[in-house]
């Protein structure tokens, strides 16, 4: 297939936005065989079916590095109670948050969590995502984190879309450790976490370093588990304090250290000598109404890749829309958009530890998200409006 007369924002050229007039791909099977001028067409695009694109832009399929797409229950209850001025920590604090989508998860079978996820990961398709991440952790068991995961790992067999997945045990104490979180992650979360591996449910391990949560020390010995299983790891950092969290997962070389409003420029420079990402969430800054913003200009001024992710969960960010995302991180924390397109696409990529996707160059997978618009930065701009115009998945269109 050879996609012609397009604008190709490559996401990987010098130009802003690696950005490509009058361009053309030619599509190979599942890959990209070569991306140029439309001038420059290789012999060997002849005889392929082409498309016209009319001057349409082209980006990669957009990545959505961060969610917990696959829960029960919602949380609407809360976000009623917050708007009466409970603050988040309150409502965790009082069995609320993350402990009360566990019951709702326990009591779901796998084809009930399913079904529900798939509705979330239909609205992320429909604006061209072709890549997303999900995390475990409304388990808090062996059994519900299991049975989160293999729902996870299913999806592929239901959409055209690739699916990475994070055990994230340490997400919160449940009730049944009350007080004893140490505890918790000796006797369920490691050895949960032995098993999810060796069942092949693992691409990466999270945690949620923060007060209402686990400490460094206490996601220090996950953190080490999950090195001798040769797993990368990445984590939930800094987003209501700042306890030492980003440091940490610096040490370990994270793929990325998300949320990050707390965080320093200290924390920045960290990152940047372990070459984790930044991965920033502004539907959670905006669904519990923080005040303290992501350091931005600390992460640009270390050159620290700055990704964007939905953050989808029942609680703190119940958005299933990459392009609201985008529009919400340029409004609230200054981002220009042309960080925003990279955010998820190259970059959500590198937080994700793949190298096949996030760009439109030859020898990666054929996922292109191909747009009713002239310029990139229309996709930042617009609110409550979705321009895609196709989809392609593993050069499926």
């Amino acid at each position: 297939m050879l996609l012609t007369n397009a604008t190709l924002a490559t996401m990987h050229q010098g130009t802003p936005y690696g950005l490509l007039k009058n361009g053309a791909v030619l599509v190979k099977g599942h890959m990209i065989e070569w991306v140029g001028a439309g001038d420059d067409l290789p012999a060997e695009a002849s005889g392929h079916e082409k498309i016209d694109l009319d001057g349409r832009l082209v980006t990669p399929g957009l990545i959505d590095c961060h969610t917990h797409i696959v829960h029960g229950g919602n949380r609407a209850n809360e976000f009623e109670m917050r708007l009466n001025g409970a603050s988040y920590e309150e409502v965790a604090r009082a069995g609320g948050g993350i402990v009360s989508t566990v019951t709702a998860t326990r009591q779901a079978d796998e084809a009930a969590l399913l079904e529900d996820a798939l509705k979330r990961v239909d609205a992320l398709m429909g604006e061209g995502v072709t890549t997303i991440e999900i995390k475990s952790g409304y388990g808090l068991d062996l059994e519900t984190e299991l049975k989160m995961l293999r729902v996870a790992r299913s999806i592929e067999k239901h959409r055209e879309i690739t699916v990475k997945t994070s055990f994230l045990g340490a997400h919160a104490v449940p009730e049944e450790y009350s007080g004893n979180a140490d505890a918790y992650i000796d006797e369920v979360c490691i050895p949960a976490l032995e098993v999810a591996h060796a069942e092949g449910l693992v691409d990466a391990v999270d945690g949620f370093c923060e007060g209402i949560a686990f400490s460094p020390d206490q996601i220090r010995r996950v953190f080490e588990k999950a090195n001798a299983l040769g797993i990368r790891v990445k984590l939930h950092a800094e987003q209501l304090s700042n306890l030492g969290g980003t440091q940490l997962a610096a040490e370990f070389g994270a793929l990325s250290a998300d949320h990050l409003e707390y965080a320093n420029d200290d924390d920045a420079a960290a990152m940047a000598k372990s070459g984790s990402v930044a991965v920033i969430l502004p539907g959670a800054y905006y669904t519990i109404r923080e005040t303290q913003a992501p350091p931005i200009e600390a992460f640009r001024k270390h050159k620290v890749p700055m990704a964007l992710a939905t953050d989808c969960n029942p609680g703190s960010s119940p958005i299933t829309s990459l392009l609201l995302t985008m529009n919400m991180a340029c409004t609230l924390f200054r981002m220009t958009p042309q960080e925003t397109l990279a955010g998820i696409t190259h970059n959500a990529a590198l937080a994700l530890g793949i190298d096949d996707a996030g760009v439109i160059k030859a020898g990666t997978r054929a996922d292109l998200a191909i747009w009713d618009i002239e310029h990139p930065a229309e996709l930042s701009y617009r609110i409550g409006f979705n321009p895609l115009y196709k989809r392609m998945f593993g050069g499926k269109l």
